[in-house]
């Protein structure tokens, strides 16, 4: 068993948006488990869906009504609403029975993500940055749409159109900065130069 929820990076431009937040997880509707809040410490509401390889083991391993530290996958449908899809939990003492003693922290502290994708916007004077990430193709072949995520932050400006990695912590509804690394230029497309000042070309999809 890996002793950390977050995988280590495994090449440079390696995309993701992974995080751990604690919290109690509240169904909308008993009968239905995947979607809901996670409630966290301070009695904030965080809009949630919970991935269905979650639910078995919500059911079958988990105490419901105790707060649990959960591996999300975060998106943002606006800039203060944060939406998370839940995708695992991390509590060695319980999952794992060799580990009874296990210790459930990180060492990053709870509300951590790393961040990893191309800095498409950035106003350092307002603290606002936006990162696009690509995801990888479904078993299918499909490749679903990149997604931005609003994080608050200071990045200057000639970091635009890098890729950038990101270890960002929540507090309430948004991801705030705490470190970041500039790995690479994002390689141009088609010739083009690079564009403008900081929003992504209209319509553009990746």
């Amino acid at each position: 068993m890996r002793n950390h929820p977050i995988s280590p990076v495994t090449e440079p431009l390696q995309y993701r948006a992974i995080g751990v937040v604690r919290g109690i997880y509240k169904p909308t509707d008993a009968e239905q488990l995947t979607r809901g809040v996670l409630v966290d410490a301070d009695g904030k509401e965080i809009e949630a869906v919970v991935l269905g390889r979650v639910l078995t083991l919500m059911r079958r391993h988990l105490a419901m009504d105790e707060p649990h530290l959960w591996v999300t996958y975060p998106r943002c449908r606006e800039s203060d609403h944060l939406h998370l899809q839940i995708a695992g939990v991390w509590e060695p003492s319980t999952l794992s029975p060799d580990q009874s003693d296990a210790d459930d922290t990180l060492p990053e502290g709870d509300d951590f993500f790393s961040i990893r994708g191309e800095l498409i916007f950035t106003k350092p004077e307002s603290g606002e940055l936006v990162v696009k990430v690509r995801q990888q193709a479904r078993a299918d072949g499909q490749r679903p749409l990149p997604f931005k995520l609003q994080i608050k932050g200071e990045l200057p400006l000639e970091h635009l159109r890098h890729f950038v990695s990101l270890d960002v912590r929540r507090s309430g509804q948004e991801l705030h900065l705490e470190s970041h690394e500039v790995i690479a230029p994002m390689p141009t497309r088609g010739g083009k130069s690079k564009s403008g000042r900081g929003r992504a070309p209209a319509g553009s999809r990746g």
